[in-house]
């Protein structure tokens, strides 16, 4: 009975979810150009530390005591108690004394010293274990800073970043995602795309380059120029003729009309060429091949070297697989950090010998954390076979992440989680709206900055009330 209770519960809050997320879309469609809310202005800009900025997004909840916040070591025992279990991987040392990492990140625990780990990030202020935690709505939240549904569709952070600081290279589009697709059928989890670009407008919005290995492909497309500008000149007749013109205001067609302008520019532009992976020395280009995701941190690599303003490279969301470990966790979550652990530490050494980390903001992070008990197989109070072995359950009150290069301070742990069971935050909790401060501090952002929407500010941070972490950022 309770089973079906909250499944019913799941099926309307996902119902409510999309309601709410078609409201945003109409909203954003009629919404005219936003501005500057006339209390903002940019003198009270802080000084950027950072140009450029890398987000490595480990869609599917990575599990922070398996990872960057390790504790006591359990071994699989048939019986055991569920509660018992909080690590299953022994702790490994890193170059910076005392800070421990889990085995499996040993590339990871030799670069710690150029950046910060943040291990109290608090995904909602109640609720340890949460059942109705959801995937989807907390990746929103991340990239946003703001819960889901809404009348007004929040921008991403690339799409802040779009609109307030503009492009580095003027060919580059400001905001480009790497690896993200929509993999699964389920509708709710599958709406990945949201909207990105928000009330900013799609020419804010990213470009999306689904794999890594044919970026090249992608953006240049093969088109000769006339058959590209017949296309162009259909699509503005397109845009014109949509059922969607009739709620959409000119300044929301102007800004797809800009975002294929800018398509354009860049198919014609030689930064074009910063999308073709085989320039890469082979030894170089194996030493970050893990699959999409390790690849994309190489392209994000070279796309920041040609000063791309915003990169985000993601271990894609995909029910029940990747870091969604609901069952067979151990050895899920081992596979995983195989995928993650050389490539992001070679992202890190490679900005640094390029002398580009002082001026590049890197940050790796889920939406929410792990627990050994919760959802999956791990609902029982014993765990009696291999699969139910690792972290499983959907966690609000602990997840860690690390950030790197400019404006970050180095070798810096912040924040503290229980040892254990339920290994919640007890120390220093983080919140998505001073996490964001931080990051919009390193690059030159306000937390105070706010836009016009429905004639009230809509700030950077929740009501404009984010504040940096000092400890972290300085």
């Amino acid at each position: 009975m309770k089973s079906i209770e909250n499944r019913m519960k799941n099926s309307h809050s996902r119902r409510d979810f999309v309601k709410g997320l078609s409201a945003a879309t109409l909203a954003a469609l009629s919404a005219g150009a936003p501005r500057a809310w006339a209390a903002d202005s940019e003198s009270a800009r802080p000084k950027a530390t950072a140009d450029s900025m890398i987000l490595l997004w480990m869609g599917g909840a990575m599990s922070q005591t398996e990872s960057f916040d390790p504790k006591r070591l359990s071994e699989f025992k048939a019986g055991m108690e569920t509660k018992s279990l909080i690590c299953t991987y022994p702790q490994i040392d890193t170059v910076c004394d005392p800070i421990k990492f889990c085995a499996g990140v040993e590339n990871l625990s030799k670069v710690i010293d150029r950046g910060s780990l943040i291990r109290s990030y608090v995904a909602r202020e109640y609720g340890a274990l949460a059942e109705d935690l959801q995937h989807i709505p907390f990746q929103y939240k991340w990239h946003t800073g703001y819960p889901t549904p809404s009348t007004v569709p929040a921008p991403f952070i690339g799409a802040w970043l779009s609109k307030v600081l503009g492009p580095l290279n003027p060919d580059l589009p400001p905001y480009i995602e790497i690896c993200r697709s929509e993999k699964t059928a389920n509708v709710f989890l599958s709406l990945g795309a949201f909207n990105p670009s928000g009330f900013f407008g799609a020419e804010h919005g990213p470009l999306f380059v689904p794999d890594p290995r044919t970026a090249v492909e992608t953006i240049s497309s093969r088109i000769d120029v006339k058959r590209f500008e017949n296309r162009y000149a259909k699509f503005k007749a397109a845009v014109e003729a949509s059922p969607v013109s009739d709620v959409s205001s000119s300044f929301q067609k102007e800004s797809m009309v800009n975002s294929m302008e800018s398509a354009y520019r860049l198919m014609r532009s030689p930064s074009v060429k910063a999308f073709d992976l085989a320039q890469e020395p082979k030894k170089l280009y194996d030493e970050y091949n893990t699959g999409q995701f390790g690849l994309g941190c190489l392209l994000a690599r070279r796309l920041v070297e040609n000063r791309a303003r915003f990169v985000e490279v993601h271990v894609d969301f995909e029910n029940a697989k990747g870091w969604d470990t609901h069952s067979d966790g151990h050895v899920g979550q081992g596979k995983m950090k195989e995928v993650i652990d050389r490539p992001v530490a070679r992202l890190i050494r490679d900005l640094e010998e390029r002398g580009l980390l002082d001026r590049t903001l890197v940050v790796l992070a889920t939406e929410f954390g792990r627990a050994a008990a919760g959802r999956g197989s791990t609902k029982a109070k014993t765990i009696s076979k291999p699969t139910e072995f690792g972290l499983h359950g959907h966690f609000a009150s602990a997840a860690s992440l690390l950030m790197f290069g400019g404006g970050v301070k180095k070798g810096i742990v912040y924040g503290k989680t229980r040892d254990e069971f339920p290994c919640d935050t007890v120390e220093n909790p983080v919140y998505i709206h001073d996490l964001h401060a931080s990051i919009y501090k390193c690059m030159g952002i306000s937390p105070k900055a706010a836009f016009d929407v429905e004639k009230r500010p809509f700030y950077a941070t929740r009501d404009g009330k984010g504040k940096a972490i000092g400890e972290v950022v300085g």
